[in-house]
């Protein structure tokens, strides 16, 4: 958990907001230590979490996690945290066992035609509900990333309809939070006129949610004590419109955290 970006978000364990739709997204650069940043933040907020590990192994994660000071072996055993590691999951799909117990959320890897439906549901299933004896604080799903599946031929349609039931299940009806990442590859203007690109994508998330952290290389190149930039863009819906406010921040990763530094620009639009 990063405190100074905490700072930047208003954001505290001990007060969350509930019914956010986040999106991290990236161009250029690698957006994950977001991901880490909110997964160790929820958890320490003792919040109910579904994380849709579809990038790296429960190991992996629980490495990084460590660093940050949460145990994600420990939230799992709790019932905190459901895990669903892509990696094995797909496997089980692809070359089935007779002992295999996984689940079958990963189903349209068989057929990407069907739709995400059996994803949604393990979601709003592992959400719901208490399963142990303690109460936990409002459910949150986490995505890393969701890039992936249209790699694995799921249309962008699908992939959008998959955030949008997910928004409301969980931030509409369980008043919790959606957390989601994803990638950009190349220029903006790349994907003009492709309805399955990747600029699609993002932007179709982008009208879903409530929060969206870019991240992106420097536009003056590689530095050494500077990794990259983060634009932060708040959206609020009242009665006259929408309210957008845009800060960018300078960061830079290391191995307990991040730093992040003074927005080089700031906007305001109604």
């Amino acid at each position: 958990m990063f405190t100074e970006l905490n700072s930047i978000l208003n954001a505290s364990p001990d007060s969350i907001t509930q019914g956010e739709f986040i999106l991290i997204s990236d161009r250029h650069s690698d957006a994950s230590f977001l991901i880490h940043h909110f997964l160790s933040f929820y958890l320490r907020a003792r919040c109910k979490v579904c994380f849709l590990g579809l990038v790296q192994s429960f190991n992996h994660y629980h490495a990084v996690s460590q660093r940050l000071g949460v145990s994600l072996l420990q939230a799992r055993e709790k019932g905190q945290l459901v895990f669903l590691e892509g990696l094995s999951e797909s496997l089980s799909v692809l070359i089935p066992q007779e002992s295999s117990t996984g689940s079958q959320a990963l189903d349209f890897l068989r057929n990407p035609a069907v739709g995400l439906k059996s994803l949604y549901e393990f979601v709003r299933s592992s959400l719901n509900g208490s399963d142990g004896a303690e109460e936990w604080g409002p459910p949150v799903l986490l995505v890393d990333d969701l890039s992936v599946l249209q790699s694995l031929g799921v249309s962008v349609g699908a992939v959008l309809d998959f955030s949008h039931y997910c928004r409301a299940a969980v931030c509409s009806q369980l008043k919790g939070n959606v957390v989601m990442l994803t990638r950009c590859d190349g220029r903006e203007e790349e994907d003009d006129g492709d309805d399955e690109g990747s600029e699609r994508l993002l932007k179709g998330l982008t009208h879903q949610c409530s929060l969206t952290l870019h991240v992106q290389g420097l536009p003056t190149g590689y530095c050494r004590d500077i990794h990259g930039q983060v634009e932060v863009c708040w959206r609020r819906r009242h009665d006259v419109g929408q309210y957008t406010l845009k800060k960018l921040f300078q960061y830079k990763v290391h191995d307990k955290g991040a730093s992040f530094f003074a927005p080089g620009t700031s906007s305001a639009v109604l």
